[in-house]
């Protein structure tokens, strides 16, 4: 293997009038891995795409090994040995995982595709990064984890000296998250250079050896990986943040949401609780406890077998998420992307995407009130954009989250549900996305929030539920609660198997 350095030297790079990155310096250096921290927006994506190809600096050069280089396109940067492995895997779930690992790159003999030396290549690759699978499984068969490790492998296997890990740990659970860091670990032993990608803090004295932190575009520092965690967040938002769960408990109220015995077969059973105007109320447990699909089926995107649901004394229909609109109801999912935003569609245009029907006036759609409380709610939410005619595809995570959240808020919602609210958000703009949730309650309203993320759950809630094995196993107010309280009801039912079709893979 080949040994790499790759540097930015000065790179800046502009679209059209705003300039995303402005003067910025890295070296990744062989078997270290150098973390890139900075909130959504603060150019973390740019600066990875500059390494690989898929943008060129429009200032300032890169050097491989000291060397002034070129980096035209994809193609180049992986035969100067940079690869990616991006947070939305390049995948086909189809094929085998062998298949996967030659796109594009299949070996050939006279001509003819040689299987046995795929099947050989394919199985030395998952070797060197200890992944025990036969390579005719379907990629779509594997769990997030096990794809991206297979990733990693084909990545290894075009000998790539320089490996970029764009939030590698999003969607995976601690233990898959322990897994890749032995892989990492292992890799840097090899003198691989790593860039790796997190919002969360506390992977990166765990995996980093440097950390480069980037502020709206401009380089602010490079410092020790083991630096305390409040160093690299005042550095990464300008300010030093006090408080990360700044909840604001209110008295609670009447009961706005009210759920009966919801059941599923082979996802919810027998699930009931209340929520009151005023109160956030936690869901915690691990995945596949059925948390998403409560939510699912309390909002009507999902039909339940028996059980009722009922906002401010009124049932709702099974399955109508039109009618549990305009009951008061609204969803924050937890795939944004593809369910909370239309990507192509504008800021403007998915911010009034909840209120357009309810403000129209004899029929007719109110343009310019709508325009109005558009731009007033984007001000609000500091979305960060050029102007509000941007489409939400352009914007960064933190972003995008903030716009579905700001729908929402505009249709003065009474009760509102979230799905991992906060995943792949930075720190700064989780604060705001937390000051949103204290506005919604201390204006009468309810928050139902599931979410991995325990500190959070006790954070933010001031109750909290724990499911497991789709059951409710416990309930307790946020001031008794613990992690290890948290933890012990979340695996209570894991041994019972209420449904054929359930399995412990089940996503949520």
């Amino acid at each position: 293997r080949r040994m790499t350095q790759l540097s930015l030297v000065g790179v800046s790079k502009i679209f059209g009038n705003s300039t995303v990155v402005d003067n910025v310096s890295v070296t990744v250096e062989p078997g270290k891995v150098h973390v890139l921290l900075g909130e959504n927006g603060a150019g973390k994506s740019t600066v990875i795409k500059m390494m690989s190809g898929i943008y060129q600096p429009d200032k300032g050069h890169i050097e491989v090994d000291g060397q002034t280089v070129r980096i035209p396109n994809v193609e180049a940067a992986r035969k100067l040995g940079v690869a990616v492995i991006h947070q939305e895997l390049n995948m086909v779930p189809e094929l085998s995982i062998m298949e996967n690992l030659f796109l594009g790159a299949l070996p050939t003999k006279v001509g003819f595709i040689n299987k046995s030396a795929m099947k050989s290549k394919a199985r030395e690759a998952l070797k060197l990064i200890g992944l025990n699978e036969d390579v005719s499984t379907p990629m779509g068969e594997l769990g997030v984890a096990r794809q991206q490790m297979v990733e990693i492998a084909k990545a290894l296997m075009q000998d790539a000296s320089i490996l970029i890990l764009d939030e590698p740990t999003a969607a995976l659970t601690r233990k898959e998250c322990e897994q890749l860091f032995v892989i990492m670990g292992e890799l840097k032993a090899r003198g691989v250079g790593m860039v790796f990608i997190s919002h969360h803090l506390d992977e990166i004295a765990r995996v980093g050896d440097v950390v480069t932190v980037l502020r709206d575009g401009k380089y602010i520092d490079t410092i020790d990986a083991k630096a305390p965690e409040s160093e690299l967040v005042r550095l990464m938002v300008g300010r030093s943040i006090e408080n990360q769960y700044p909840r604001v408990a209110q008295q609670p109220g009447k009961t706005l949401l009210e759920v009966k015995d919801l059941t599923r077969a082979g996802a919810i059973e027998h699930v009931s609780f209340d929520v009151h105007a005023g109160e956030v109320v936690g869901l915690a447990g691990l995945v596949g406890a059925g948390r998403t699909e409560v939510l699912r089926a309390v909002f009507g995107a999902d039909s339940y077998d028996s059980g009722s649901v009922t906002v401010e004394g009124v049932q709702l229909p099974k399955a109508s998420i039109d009618k549990t609109i305009a009951a008061g109801v609204g969803l924050v999912p937890e795939d944004r992307r593809t369910q909370g935003l239309i990507l192509e569609a504008s800021v403007a245009d998915n911010l009034g995407l909840a209120t357009m029907v309810p403000t129209s006036k004899f029929g007719f759609a109110d343009l310019k009130g709508q325009r109005d409380r558009e731009n007033d709610t984007a001000r609000k939410l500091r979305i960060r954009m050029a102007n509000i005619d941007q489409t939400a595809g352009s914007l960064s995570g933190g972003n995008q989250q903030k716009i579905v959240f700001g729908k929402w808020s505009m249709a003065n919602v009474k009760v509102l549900l979230l799905d991992e609210p906060t995943r792949g958000v930075d720190v700064g703009a989780r604060v705001e996305i937390y000051e949103l949730i204290n506005e919604i309650t201390a204006n009468g309203g309810a928050v139902l929030m599931a979410s991995s993320d325990l500190p959070e759950v006790l954070g933010m809630s001031d109750r909290v539920l724990v499911m497991s094995n789709g059951k409710l196993s416990g309930e307790m107010p946020a001031s008794e609660a613990t992690q290890e309280r948290v933890m012990s009801l979340a695996v209570s039912h894991m041994n019972e198997d209420f449904s054929e079709n359930t399995t412990a893979n089940v996503e949520k």
